[in-house]
Protein backbone atom coordinates (compact mmCIF):
# COMPACT_ATOMS: atom_id res chain seq x y z
CA UNK A 1 0.00 0.00 0.00
CA UNK A 2 1.31 3.39 -0.96
CA UNK A 3 1.24 6.38 1.73
CA UNK A 4 -1.49 9.28 0.64
CA UNK A 5 -0.83 12.47 2.56
CA UNK A 6 -2.74 15.17 3.17
CA UNK A 7 -2.38 18.88 3.37
CA UNK A 8 -5.23 20.67 5.48
CA UNK A 9 -6.35 23.93 3.17
CA UNK A 10 -5.17 27.09 5.27
CA UNK A 11 -3.37 26.59 8.13
CA UNK A 12 -1.78 23.34 6.74
CA UNK A 13 -0.69 24.69 3.63
CA UNK A 14 1.46 27.28 5.59
CA UNK A 15 3.17 24.25 7.84
CA UNK A 16 3.67 23.12 4.75
CA UNK A 17 5.83 25.59 2.90
CA UNK A 18 7.22 26.62 5.97
CA UNK A 19 8.52 23.15 7.73
CA UNK A 20 7.85 20.83 4.97
CA UNK A 21 5.69 18.59 7.02
CA UNK A 22 1.93 17.18 5.90
CA UNK A 23 -1.13 16.86 8.49
CA UNK A 24 -2.16 13.38 7.60
CA UNK A 25 -1.19 10.51 6.01
CA UNK A 26 -3.25 6.95 5.37
CA UNK A 27 -1.83 3.92 4.58
CA UNK A 28 -4.95 1.54 3.61
CA UNK A 29 -7.79 2.15 6.11
CA UNK A 30 -5.09 3.81 9.19
CA UNK A 31 -5.04 7.51 8.83
CA UNK A 32 -2.53 9.34 11.35
CA UNK A 33 -2.91 12.94 11.92
CA UNK A 34 0.76 15.20 13.03
CA UNK A 35 0.25 17.48 16.25
CA UNK A 36 -2.58 19.44 15.87
CA UNK A 37 -2.17 23.18 17.85
CA UNK A 38 -4.90 25.38 19.08
CA UNK A 39 -3.47 27.53 15.74
CA UNK A 40 -6.16 29.64 13.61
CA UNK A 41 -5.33 29.65 10.11
CA UNK A 42 -3.57 33.53 10.86
CA UNK A 43 -1.46 31.98 12.96
CA UNK A 44 -2.99 33.37 16.05
CA UNK A 45 -3.67 31.82 19.19
CA UNK A 46 -7.19 32.01 21.72
CA UNK A 47 -6.45 33.74 24.54
CA UNK A 48 -7.85 31.39 26.98
CA UNK A 49 -6.29 27.65 27.45
CA UNK A 50 -9.70 26.38 26.95
CA UNK A 51 -10.35 28.07 23.83
CA UNK A 52 -7.01 26.81 22.22
CA UNK A 53 -7.85 23.18 23.08
CA UNK A 54 -11.39 23.83 21.65
CA UNK A 55 -9.46 24.91 18.78
CA UNK A 56 -7.16 22.11 18.13
CA UNK A 57 -10.08 19.91 18.29
CA UNK A 58 -11.62 21.75 15.55
CA UNK A 59 -8.59 21.72 13.52
CA UNK A 60 -7.97 18.29 13.67
CA UNK A 61 -11.74 17.96 12.80
CA UNK A 62 -10.65 19.45 9.60
CA UNK A 63 -7.58 17.59 9.11
CA UNK A 64 -9.40 14.27 9.61
CA UNK A 65 -12.06 15.36 6.93
CA UNK A 66 -9.26 15.95 4.73
CA UNK A 67 -7.71 12.74 4.80
CA UNK A 68 -11.59 11.51 4.57
CA UNK A 69 -12.23 10.48 8.06
CA UNK A 70 -13.56 11.83 11.26
CA UNK A 71 -14.06 11.51 14.81
CA UNK A 72 -16.44 8.43 14.53
CA UNK A 73 -12.92 6.42 13.47
CA UNK A 74 -10.59 7.57 16.13
CA UNK A 75 -8.96 5.05 18.18
CA UNK A 76 -6.05 6.41 20.03
CA UNK A 77 -5.39 10.44 21.06
CA UNK A 78 -2.27 11.92 22.64
CA UNK A 79 -2.05 15.41 23.67
CA UNK A 80 0.71 16.96 25.35
CA UNK A 81 0.39 19.76 27.47
CA UNK A 82 2.44 22.92 28.22
CA UNK A 83 2.44 24.04 32.31
CA UNK A 84 0.75 20.63 32.92
CA UNK A 85 1.31 20.26 36.76
CA UNK A 86 -0.70 23.91 37.37
CA UNK A 87 -3.78 22.84 34.76
CA UNK A 88 -4.00 19.09 34.88
CA UNK A 89 -7.32 19.31 36.48
CA UNK A 90 -9.02 22.11 33.54
CA UNK A 91 -7.15 20.52 31.05
CA UNK A 92 -8.51 16.45 31.85
CA UNK A 93 -12.07 17.76 32.39
CA UNK A 94 -12.32 19.68 29.14
CA UNK A 95 -10.84 17.06 26.94
CA UNK A 96 -13.31 14.45 28.07
CA UNK A 97 -15.95 16.58 27.72
CA UNK A 98 -14.62 17.11 24.35
CA UNK A 99 -13.64 13.45 23.77
CA UNK A 100 -17.84 12.99 25.18
CA UNK A 101 -19.15 15.94 22.23
CA UNK A 102 -16.87 14.30 19.47
CA UNK A 103 -16.89 10.64 20.54
CA UNK A 104 -20.11 10.07 22.11
CA UNK A 105 -20.68 6.86 20.92
CA UNK A 106 -16.87 5.44 21.78
CA UNK A 107 -14.25 6.55 24.30
CA UNK A 108 -10.69 6.29 22.37
CA UNK A 109 -7.28 5.31 24.09
CA UNK A 110 -5.78 8.28 25.66
CA UNK A 111 -2.07 9.43 26.53
CA UNK A 112 -1.94 12.61 27.83
CA UNK A 113 2.05 14.15 28.66
CA UNK A 114 3.21 17.28 29.71
CA UNK A 115 6.16 18.63 28.55
CA UNK A 116 7.85 21.65 28.53
CA UNK A 117 7.43 23.37 25.29
CA UNK A 118 6.00 22.71 21.90
CA UNK A 119 6.49 23.36 18.02
CA UNK A 120 5.92 27.15 18.92
CA UNK A 121 6.34 29.03 21.92
CA UNK A 122 3.18 30.23 21.99
CA UNK A 123 1.71 27.25 21.98
CA UNK A 124 -0.06 25.73 24.96
CA UNK A 125 -1.40 22.12 23.51
CA UNK A 126 -0.67 19.79 21.01
CA UNK A 127 -3.15 16.82 19.77
CA UNK A 128 -2.60 14.24 17.41
CA UNK A 129 -4.42 11.14 17.05
CA UNK A 130 -4.66 7.76 14.93
CA UNK A 131 -8.05 6.94 13.22
CA UNK A 132 -9.35 3.39 11.79
CA UNK A 133 -12.12 3.77 8.74
CA UNK A 134 -14.28 0.80 8.77
CA UNK A 135 -17.19 1.83 7.20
Amino acid sequence: MQPEFFVTPGYGERLRENFYYSQAVKVGNRIETAGQGGWHDDWEFPESLEDEIAQAFDNLTRTLKTAGAGWEHVIQVNSYHVDFASTALAVNALMSRLFRTHMPQHAPIWTCLGVTALGDPKMRVEIRVTAIITD
